[in-house]
């Protein structure tokens, strides 16, 4: 049985969002925009804090870049060599974006003359429910000195994608922050160097644009999806043809293509991980159900399958490998499932407006201190209805030590009463 929580609506933006990582603890980046034409809706990124007041999930706007014409369809964040780095589809190219953090006094960031050296870092302004919070947080500024801020700086921008109308559409940077996988509307996977942006090899197998990419938590593997309906799993060490592909197998006989892929670790169990994947009938209706599925990436074997009631658009695996989330194309509900076993522990009906584009969950690994929320895990989403929203997961319900307390002089009262009255 689900347990059913929903912390609901965290921000809202004024511009669609289509892209969504998480850069430390507790800070999140969303991206998007209304595209190049004249059309008032900007293009860019936010960056915001999240704390918990103890009632429920609060944000804080950081800072905001805009990127002019080009809107942000996906990205990935990756830090390594203590260097943050931000990598952005925009149309046919990868811009590569060096991402500054510094420790600035908290009291001078909230009250919002914070800025960047390039100037692109505008007012910080307070968001859904933290002006409750506000005059707690003066309260304790004394153990608040310094807060995390962000500088934005572009870099390299290179063409990813080189069909008739190239478009990137996936971009992905391996976890030790040596490799970068770009996918696209040219059928082809390309590997480069990080972050010096060199093209190593061309993994060419698709027949269809791609989908997802996604690299095995060791680096050892890279997993891509096409709307040819095959999921290829190659090395990443050389270019050589792909050691496994993988067909969506559904369980009544229906033609069906995947949309996402996820690799996620088995914990205790070292160089070793699942791989999940969602998919959606060939059939464009909707009333057509998604699939959501367990594989070993090993050999290709199908694990599990669970059947959900309408199509599907996005997929997060936390990065301990504990729990999946899954978000729907036509309701925008919200489901959180157990990863080994694919059980549903939470869900959120209509969560948004329109179809869900990006989850990701809070991390348990990333550097800088956590969110203290008592939830065992929060997962966040976003839509082109602007908002970014976040749902966590209590620990299940367990007795109260005054329930148990009382239950065990009962029964040693009732055992005792027996005793005395059989004489024993």
């Amino acid at each position: 049985m689900s347990r059913n929580r929903c912390d609901g609506l965290l921000a809202r933006v004024d511009f669609p969002l289509y892209t969504l990582q998480t850069l430390t603890n507790r800070h999140v980046l969303v991206a998007g925009g209304g595209g190049a034409s004249n059309t008032g809706v900007a293009n860019g990124f936010e960056i915001f804090e999240l704390s918990h007041n103890g009632t429920r999930f609060v944000a804080e706007e950081v800072m905001r870049h805009e990127t002019g014409p080009n809107v942000v369809m996906t990205c990935a964040v990756r830090t390594a060599d203590n260097r943050t780095f931000l990598t952005a589809g925009q149309e046919s190219h990868c811009q590569l974006y060096r991402v500054n953090i510094r420790m600035v006094d908290a009291a001078e960031m909230r009250r919002g003359s914070f800025r960047a050296e390039n100037g692109l870092v505008r007012r910080r302004r307070r968001t859904v429910s933290e002006n409750e919070n506000i005059s707690k947080t003066d309260k304790n500024s004394n153990t608040m000195e310094k807060r995390m801020s962000f500088e934005i700086r572009p870099s390299d921008s290179i063409q990813t994608d080189f069909g008739p109308d190239p478009l990137q559409r996936v971009v992905r940077i391996s976890h030790n922050g040596k490799l970068l996988a770009t996918g696209g509307a040219d059928c082809k996977v390309r590997v480069w160097s990080f972050p010096a942006m060199q093209l190593l090899f061309v993994l060419d197998a698709h027949t269809k644009e791609l989908d997802d990419l996604d690299f095995s938590p060791c680096d050892s593997t890279l997993a891509s999806i096409g709307k040819d309906g095959l999921a290829h799993l190659w090395h990443t060490s050389r270019r050589a043809p792909p050691r496994l592909a993988v067909a969506c197998q559904p369980p009544n006989g229906s033609k069906y293509l995947f949309r996402r892929c996820r690799f996620g670790s088995i914990e205790d169990k070292k160089n070793e991980y699942r791989m999940f994947t969602i998919a959606n009938p060939l059939a464009r209706s909707g009333k057509q159900k998604g699939l959501i599925q367990l594989w070993d990436p090993t050999n290709g074997e199908l694990r599990k399958t669970v059947i959900v009631n309408e199509s599907l658009s996005a997929l997060a695996v936390r990065d301990d490998g504990r729990f999946v989330g899954v978000g729907t194309m036509f309701s925008g509900s919200v489901d959180i499932y157990v990863a080994f076993s694919l059980q549903l522990v939470l869900h959120v009906p209509r969560a948004h407006r329109m179809f869900v584009t990006g989850l990701e969950f809070l991390p348990t690994r990333a550097f800088g201190p956590p969110v203290t929320s008592g939830a065992e895990a929060a997962l966040l989403s976003i839509s082109v209805d602007n908002c970014l929203a976040v749902h966590s997961l209590p620990y299940p319900s367990t007795m109260p030590a005054w329930v148990a307390i009382i239950l065990i002089v009962f029964v040693l009262f009732c055992t005792f009463t027996l005793c005395s009255y059989l004489g024993i």
